[in-house]
């Protein structure tokens, strides 16, 4: 774009000349099939070649691509792995990307858990919301994409957005996904931001002592043979010469919890407005005035009476959707299990154990400016 003398100008001191000025290895590649009879694509590169050489120190070499490629991730072995951008955050990626394909489809908030804290319950009191539309099932994660935090993610964006359903209307709805397991993934939260700078993040808290017992006795429901054979007092106390087995169920027991560490993890990515941190009591208890307050970070248009849509269940436990007809609409069977209390040695362990986590947590709400969970204020 721009004729031969926008070209001529990048290769002269423009952007292509600072491209291989700035960067100790560049890799171009050509989009044509006849490149070698492509005299635009060798105009280009002996004209740069000759400016380089007249006006700078730099030495060129070049390297079969197989070496280049060792030497590249030899110097820069951090970038072994891929980081996916926003194709449409940049003019130029946007002109050479498909017309056929939209960034329309990628979410505008992410729900990241962590597990067994309510966020299967928040996902559907969100798709309840007119406005609001969740991903298409993954055939292995269920309702969960788990894009950000795993192997998925070297699969492309384009795996990752044939998730999503175009919008109806792209200022107006909100597309959202849920994975529980990213709130205390090392990657998610750096992945998330390259591909989603301006998402809005909801994560949900509770006591980390509960939250880790419940995973144990989702593990056990699962029939876990670790967590089958193991008391959970034995789990959370397993040390570093336990089998490995064990040592993986304790580290997905305890590691979660770990609240402030994760959050602030977020936060080196995200800015402190685009994050909501809901009080996980509060949404089991009073889930309408909770969804209110998502709806207003969240800035839907459309406000939707959680108060009206919402009963509570004495029989389950929870609340489920209200249907036309006076029928509900619940959790599967696998949510709100009745399982035996945690036993006093397991909860006094727990507290010292994350007494000093909590304190951070709480010095990260005075910073944010929020008001204490209720069950954080009674553990500190």
């Amino acid at each position: 774009p721009g004729g031969p003398r926008e070209l001529d100008k990048s290769i002269r001191g423009g952007e292509l000349f600072l491209t291989v000025l700035l960067n100790p290895i560049s890799i171009f590649m050509t989009h044509l099939s006849n490149y070698g009879n492509d005299r635009l694509g060798l105009y280009t590169f002996v004209n740069l070649a000759n400016f380089v050489h007249c006006w700078t120190n730099l030495k060129l070499q070049t390297m079969p691509p197989v070496q280049l490629a060792d030497k590249y991730f030899e110097l820069f072995p951090e970038q072994k792995g891929p980081l996916w951008q926003n194709p449409c955050d940049d003019k130029r990626h946007k002109d050479i990307w498909s017309k056929e394909k939209t960034c329309d489809r990628l979410p505008k908030f992410l729900v990241i858990g962590p597990q067994k804290t309510g966020t299967t319950a928040l996902y559907l009191f969100l798709i309840m919301h007119p406005a609001i539309t969740s991903n298409f099932p993954n055939p292995k994660t269920f309702e969960e994409v788990q894009f950000f935090s795993g192997n998925a993610y070297h699969k492309g964006i384009d795996w990752y957005m044939n998730f999503f359903p175009i919008p109806s209307n792209v200022t107006t709805d909100f597309l959202f996904e849920k994975s529980a397991n990213y709130f205390h993934s090392e990657d998610a939260p750096k992945r998330a931001a390259a591909l989603l700078p301006k998402v809005k993040i909801i994560t949900i808290l509770i006591n980390p002592s509960d939250r880790a017992y419940s995973w144990y006795q989702h593990q056990r429901a699962h029939e876990d043979p670790v967590a089958l054979r193991y008391s959970f007092y034995e789990v959370i106390t397993a040390g570093r010469q336990a089998v490995p087995e064990l040592r993986a169920l304790h580290h997905r027991c305890l590691v979660p919890g770990w609240y402030a560490a994760h959050i602030e993890r977020w936060l080196t990515y995200y800015p402190t407005r685009q994050l909501h941190i809901i009080d996980g009591h509060k949404l089991r208890t009073d889930p309408a005035a909770v969804m209110d307050g998502v709806q207003k970070f969240l800035g839907v248009s459309q406000y939707y009476n959680y108060s009206q849509a919402l009963t509570f269940d004495p029989q389950k436990g929870f609340w489920c959707q209200l249907l036309e007809g006076g029928k509900t609409k619940c959790l599967g069977k696998s949510k709100g299990r009745r399982y035996p209390a945690m036993d006093l040695e397991s909860r006094t362990f727990l507290s010292r154990y994350y007494k000093d986590h909590n304190i951070e947590l709480s010095k990260l709400f005075y910073r944010l400016g929020l008001p204490l969970p209720s069950w954080l204020r009674e553990e500190l």
